[in-house]
Formats: structure tokens, C-alpha cells, sequence
């Protein structure tokens, strides 16, 4: 059933919350190897298969110009990231919580809505990318491979019986799989490295530009994302810490920054690298490279990539794909139980809530497919408007984040220092202010 009244709702992902065990004497390195594990789940999020479509694009079309809006969204996306950790290990509470208990009814209803539409937008690119990594593998039909996705859910259910740390290490393996491939074919396309460190120097032309403005808010969109602030604040408190003791709290808070903050470096060297692979490979072809499967074909086509192109390239990309897919599709399921349980108070056994988040998101993509019968360029077509969308959304859930980390009453000695605050509200004012020139140019 749903609940809609004011009662508080269990734990932030009750059975997964406090199971993990760190040691209280160990060195840095055994400490930080504990609590290593939630910034990949993190990461993974930054590096899904909407980031592909857009950092691709972004580099066939502009070459190496939109490298500094992958910098400024990592960095953003550390900032907010560790804000979000924070919330949750000195509340006790995830994001979603405590925005339904400080929010009016119909501020909590509408907050859930956009977030569930940001979770949809995010599940399009997750769903539509492992969908065509498993037609471009096996041969299996795009509906039919959508349909399977489906089935991700079930296999979470089976990775949690096993315990949050293997999920973790699964995920980990996963974004390394990514990581190793996109960097093994940047390597064979030999960039120019003089013109890559320019790219991450930022100039007019973004905001004066505006298709570049367009693909650098959709690059925003896929790097910096709602549900992962949601799924920050509730993973964070997976480790067992005494949070009456001040000094475990702030251990906690130390250790879980440091691993989100790695684990967002790895992402922000993914997305490079396939800005980079776009730019390197694609920059000025005649081809049209808007969709997984002409990247696919691309990669083995010796007219457009030269002498580097190899039918071993085009499976590594799938390979790389389906790695992207499934680890976000993991994270997205979480992210979906997160926003549910703090939002609408919802209690039903977990795998009807599992099943119900996953396919609340998963129905939108798979009628749309029915709907085209599985034309891929149609589907595509959604990609880069769902991370664009995801951008529009982000404000929702950073203006709450920000309020709450500056609650001193809320949050004691771990409330935002003044340079986070005013730096935070800069990031949502900047956003809101750009994400509203993109509508306003969109319908003029």
C-alpha cells in the first residue's frame, strides 16, 4: 500500500542500511578499502549509455570544445555528490526522506514526479543501451532485447541475497571493463593531445553557440544526475558507524568522500576518453554517427576510422555497452526503491517494490519501441532529449540538497562551510538560468 500521511518511513534501504562493518584501528589504506564500494555505484551513473550518445556527439561535431563541460560537470558532480553523502550520514535520512518531511503534500507529490520522470529519462538510455548491445551481440531482435532488461531486476534481487559488498565488487569490474576498453581504442586513434588539453579550457562559444549549448546542457544532463544525489544519500549509510560519536561521523563522512571522489575521477576519464574517441575518429566524417549501431559499424569501417578500424573494436564498444547498461541499470533499480520509499511511503513486499520500480520506468521505453516496431533510429531519437531533460530536472533535487546541508539545526557541525553553500546556489542558479535559454530557443 501507499502511504501519503506524514509517518516516517523505515530506513534509508532498510536491509541493505548498517550492514557493512569497518574497522575502528585500521590504517588509511584498510579503511578506505572498506568503505570503497559506494562511490562505484555512484560513478557508474555518470558513465551510462546517455553520456555515450552525447560525449560522441559532442566530439564528432565540435571536436575537442565541450572538454570543459565534462570538467566542470565532474567537478560539479564531486561537490554535490559529497553534499548528498554528508546529508546522509549525519541524518540518518536519505535525500527523498526529508524533502517528503519538510515538503507540503502537494510540493512532495510534484518533487516525486519530476523525480520519477528523471528516473524514466535516465532508464531510457540505460534500457535503450543494453538493449542494443544485446542486439549488437547476439542478433537478438531491439524489442525483445528492451524486454530482457526487465529481467535486471530479478538479478538484483539475487546479488542482494549475496550481500551489498558483492554488488559493489560487480559494479566495480563493470566500470573497469568500460574504463579499459574506451582507453585501449583512444590510445589506437592517437589523438592530438596539444588540441585535447585546450579542450578542457572553457571560451564563449558555449552559451553563444547553440546546438553546442544544446549537446553541453544534454552532457550536464547524462554526467551530473538527479536520481544518483537520491541513491548518494542513502548508500552512504550502508557502513556500520555510531552516529551519536561525532568523531565516527566524521570518519564516515572522510572515508565515503574520498571513495566517491575517486570513483568520480574514473568517470570523468571515461568521459573524456569518448569525447576524445569521438572527436579523434569521427570530427568532420560524412557518416551519420548519432546512433550506437553507426558507431558500431563505424569502428570496423576503414573510410571513416582508417587503417585502426577492426571488427575486435566494434566488439569491445558492444562489449563496453552492455557493461554500461547493466551496471546503471543496478543502480537505477536502487535509485527507483530511494525515491519511492522517501516519496510515497510505499510498503509491499521488496520484490513487488523492486519489480514495480523497475517496471514503472522500463513500460514508457518498451511502448515506444512497440510503437516504431523497433526502429533504432526512432528510439535513439530519445536519447540525447531524455539527458537534456535530466539537466532541466537536476535544480529539483540540488535547491532541497543545498537547503538541508545548510540547516546548522538539521545537520550540527557537518553544515555546509559558507564558500559550499554560496558555490551550490551559484551551480543551481547557473543551471536554471541556462536551462530556461534552452526552452526559451527550443520553442522560439
Amino acid at each position: 500500500m501507499i502511504d501519503l500521511t506524514n509517518t516516517p518511513p523505515a530506513k534509508s534501504l532498510d536491509e541493505i542500511n548498517g550492514t557493512v562493518s569497518v574497522p575502528t584501528n585500521a590504517g588509511f589504506w584498510r579503511t578506505l578499502a572498506a568503505y570503497a564500494g559506494p562511490g562505484a555505484l555512484i560513478a557508474v551513473g555518470y558513465m551510462d549509455p546517455g553520456n555515450w550518445i552525447t560525449s560522441i556527439a559532442g566530439g564528432s561535431q565540435f571536436k575537442y570544445k565541450l572538454l570543459t563541460v565534462i570538467l566542470l560537470s565532474s567537478l560539479i558532480a564531486m561537490l554535490l555528490q559529497a553534499m548528498a553523502a554528508r546529508l546522509g550520514i549525519v541524518t540518518g535520512r536519505d535525500l527523498a526522506q526529508l524533502t517528503r518531511d519538510r515538503t507540503s503534500k502537494g510540493m512532495g507529490i510534484f518533487l516525486w514526479i519530476v523525480t520519477e520522470l528523471a528516473i524514466m529519462a535516465t532508464d531510457i538510455a540505460e534500457i535503450i543501451g543494453s538493449g542494443i548491445a544485446i542486439e549488437l551481440l547476439f542478433g537478438i531482435p531491439l524489442i525483445v532485447g528492451i524486454a530482457i532488461t526487465a529481467l535486471d531486476v530479478l538479478i538484483l534481487l539475487l546479488l542482494m541475497k549475496l550481500g551489498f559488498r558483492k554488488i559493489e565488487a560487480i559494479v566495480a569490474t563493470l566500470v573497469a571493463v568500460i574504463l579499459f576498453v574506451f582507453l585501449y581504442e583512444v590510445i589506437l586513434a592517437q589523438p592530438n593531445m596539444a588540441e585535447v588539453v585546450g579542450g578542457y579550457i572553457p571560451h564563449t562559444e558555449l552559451v553563444t553557440n547553440d546546438s553546442m549549448l544544446y549537446l553541453a546542457l544534454g552532457i550536464v544532463g547524462a554526467t551530473v544526475m538527479p536520481h544518483n544525489l537520491y541513491l548518494g544519500s542513502s548508500i552512504s549509510q550502508t557502513r556500520s558507524y555510531d552516529r551519536e560519536d561525532e568523531a565516527s561521523v566524521r570518519k564516515t563522512i572522510k572515508f565515503t568522500v574520498v571513495d566517491s571522489n575517486v570513483q568520480l575521477s574514473v568517470a570523468f576519464v571515461v568521459n573524456s576518453l569518448l569525447l576524445i574517441l569521438g572527436a579523434a575518429l569521427f570530427y568532420g566524417a560524412s557518416s551519420d554517427l548519432g546512433r550506437f549501431s553507426d558507431l558500431y559499424n563505424a569502428l570496423q569501417n576503414s573510410q571513416i576510422v582508417g587503417a585502426i578500424a577492426s571488427p575486435i573494436l566494434s566488439m569491445l564498444f558492444a562489449i563496453a555497452l552492455l557493461s554500461s547498461g547493466q551496471s546503471s541499470t543496478i543502480t537505477g533499480t536502487l535509485a527507483g526503491q530511494v525515491i519511492m520509499e522517501g516519496f510515497m511511503h510505499l510498503k509491499m513486499p521488496l520484490w513487488a517494490q523492486r519489480l514495480l520500480t523497475r517496471l514503472f520506468a522500463i513500460l514508457p521505453v518498451l511502448g515506444f519501441a512497440i510503437y516504431y516496431k523497433g526502429n533504432e533510429a526512432k528510439i535513439e531519437g530519445l536519447l540525447t532529449f531524455s539527458q537534456v531533460f535530466l539537466s532541466v530536472a537536476l535544480p529539483f533535487a540540488i535547491i532541497p540538497l543545498i537547503i538541508f546541508t545548510s540547516n546548522k539545526k538539521l545537520m550540527g557541525p557537518f553544515v555546509n562551510k559558507p564558500w559550499v553553500k554560496w558555490i551550490s546556489w551559484i551551480i543551481a542558479i547557473v543551471l536554471i538560468g541556462l536551462n530556461l535559454n534552452l526552452i526559451y530557443e527550443t520553442l522560439r
